[in-house]
Parts: C-alpha cells; sequence; structure tokens
C-alpha cells in the first residue's frame, strides 16, 4: 500500500497542513509512528505524541489546537476515529483483496460460480451450492450441498458449512466458524439419551460478521436466524432454532441455548449464558457474566448478576453483599448479649 496525503486526504473528506505529496506505505500507532507511516490522534491522552512522533502523516480533529509546532503532515476530519477506521476498511479490502480459484481446491460440478471468486487451497465445496460474486473462501474451508453464499462474503480458513444453509452478502466468518451443525437436543428413552435428529437450517442474513471459532447450530426444523448486522465475538455459541434481531452484538464466550429469541440492538457482554425459549426484548444490554432464566420484556434495560436482575437493584444488592461480614458480626454479638 503506497498513497500520498492528498489521495488520503480525498479518500476521508479531510484537509491538508503540511506536505500534500509526502507518501506512506504502513499504518502505526501514533506513539510509535516511524518515516512512512500514517497514524491518527483521537484521544486527548495522546496529544503529547504528536509533537514527538516520526510519524508522516497523522490525522487529527478539525478542533484539534497544536500549542507548538508538529513535524507530521496533518490531515484534519470532523472526527479522526472514523476516519482512520475508513482507512482501515480500505487496508483490509487491499489487502484480502484474492481472486482466482486454486487446482488444490475441490469444486462439485452442479456448484454455480459466481465472478471473481478467491478459492484457496483444500477448499471443497459440495454439490448444488452458489457462489455469489466476489466471495472469498479460504484455505481449507468446508461447504456442504446446498448452500447458498451471496456476494462479497469472506470464509476465512478452516471455517466449516453443513449443508442447506444460507449465508447473505458482505458477511465475514472468520476462522473455525462452523454453521449448521446439530442442535443439542436428545429424549430419554429406557435411560439412553436418544438423538432427535437436526432437520433444519442456518439463515445468516446480509451483514453479520462471526469471530473465530463460533458454533450456530442448525435448526431442529425451521432455521436458527442471524439477522442482519448480527455481530458475533470469538467463541460465541448459538443453539438450535434461536433468533438474533437486526444489529444486536455477542461478546466472547456468551451462549444461546434453543429457540430463544433476542430482539434488535441488544448489546450482549461476555460470557453471558441464556438458557432456552427465551424472550429478549430490543435494546437489552446485559453485562459480563449475566446469567439469564426468565424474559427480559422490557426494552432498553440494562441487566447484571446471576439470576439477572436490572443494575440498579444488581448495585444496591452488591452494596449489601460487601458488608455481609460486618451485618453477620454484628448479628452474631447481638444473638450473644440476648442468651
Amino acid at each position: 500500500m503506497k498513497f500520498t496525503a492528498i489521495q488520503i486526504a480525498g479518500m476521508i473528506g479531510g484537509t491538508i497542513e503540511g506536505d500534500p505529496e509526502v507518501t506512506i506505505t504502513k499504518l502505526s500507532k501514533i506513539e510509535e509512528g516511524q518515516p512512512g507511516t500514517l497514524s491518527f490522534l483521537a484521544n486527548p491522552l495522546y496529544t503529547p505524541y504528536i509533537y514527538t512522533t516520526k510519524a508522516s502523516v497523522v490525522i487529527v480533529n478539525n478542533s484539534f489546537s497544536a500549542d507548538r509546532p508538529v513535524g507530521a503532515t496533518m490531515i484534519r476530519v470532523e472526527s479522526a476515529d472514523i476516519a482512520f477506521a475508513k482507512l482501515l476498511e480500505v487496508y483490509n479490502k487491499i489487502k484480502n483483496d484474492k481472486t482466482g480459484i486454486s487446482k488444490l481446491s475441490s469444486i462439485a460440478e452442479s456448484v454455480s460460480l459466481g465472478t471473481n471468486l478467491y478459492v484457496g487451497e483444500f477448499a471443497v465445496i459440495g454439490e448444488n451450492v452458489s457462489l455469489g460474486n466476489n466471495v472469498k473462501i479460504y484455505p481449507q474451508v468446508w461447504i456442504g450441498d446446498n448452500t447458498i453464499i451471496d456476494d462479497n462474503t469472506i470464509l476465512f480458513a478452516g471455517v466449516k458449512i453443513y449443508s442447506d444453509n444460507k449465508i447473505g452478502k458482505n458477511c465475514i466468518l472468520h476462522a473455525g466458524t462452523v454453521v449448521g451443525s446439530d442442535g443439542f437436543r436428545f429424549n430419554q428413552v429406557d435411560g439412553k439419551n436418544v438423538k432427535v435428529p437436526q432437520i433444519g437450517n442456518v439463515i445468516i442474513e446480509d451483514d453479520v460478521e462471526t469471530g473465530a471459532n463460533c458454533t450456530i447450530d442448525r435448526a431442529t426444523f425451521g432455521s436458527t436466524i442471524l439477522r442482519q448486522g448480527v455481530k458475533l465475538d470469538n467463541l460465541v455459541h448459538i443453539a438450535h432454532n434461536v433468533e438474533i434481531g437486526e444489529n444486536t452484538v455477542i461478546a466472547a464466550a456468551t451462549g444461546v441455548a434453543g429457540s430463544t429469541k433476542l430482539g434488535k440492538n441488544c448489546m450482549i457482554s461476555g460470557h453471558v449464558a441464556m438458557t432456552g425459549h427465551l424472550t429478549i426484548a430490543d435494546g437489552t444490554s446485559m453485562g459480563g457474566g449475566t446469567g439469564v432464566s426468565k424474559s427480559l420484556t422490557k426494552p432498553n434495560q440494562m441487566y447484571l448478576g446471576t439470576p439477572a436482575m436490572e443494575v440498579s437493584k444488581f448495585r444496591r444488592c452488591t452494596a449489601v453483599f460487601r458488608n455481609l461480614p460486618e451485618l453477620a458480626e454484628r448479628v452474631s454479638k447481638l444473638e450473644k448479649a440476648n442468651k
């Protein structure tokens, strides 16, 4: 990647202070900047570094006022954070812009292939699969029969997509994610666990991203659904027949049990556990380690603790809990005095 300051300013709608022709080839933190790198200043805590950085170009907010000379060329924008994120997106597209189908891949004759595809080494694509345009399939991906993958979707190395699933446009599935594995459902028959066949599928709508090593189970029948814009962190488990509403985000090591329905725009922190057959209202937030055993039907509330309770109540309970040793000592003294 090689750009001039004026080219970068054009990408992000910025104005230049300094040399418009200075070139950059890499991105860097402002405190670690070297000649030929591009950085940004958004957090005021890092302001001292703009006077010492060796980065060639630094993106700053329009509101930034220097109190002494700055050696780097500055590009002023409304939001340095947002502008730098746009550049990271461009960088990622360039880095991941792979095309071509490896001779070491295995693609069934019945597969429908879009244009401008990338299929890496040892990828296996089953019968009647449909791949849209600009799909990127990295090495060792396995895609089961009758699966549909729409335009601009990326499957990183080692992703496994079982049969009969549908993945929308502009999705990113990171390494090791499994889509369509069997739901965990067994009946007790004569003292034995007898498997209930899982004949449904998984539907992932547009603009969904999963972290590494997520598992999204197929429905018993019907569909497990991740609606548009859902984002999963690493190691998230979505069980059979779960539905995740639009733009909901779920952090690492969270598990959602079967048939639970999460609303839109929920924010679920790490290591949250939800039991099955629940309804979670739109805009719900859950702090780390929350355990949810009952439906949460009031929108836009925050919950903490196990069992989950509204944050104000949880904080009051925590205050009592912290004082339990002193309270226990006082009770013991009162009991002794009354004997």
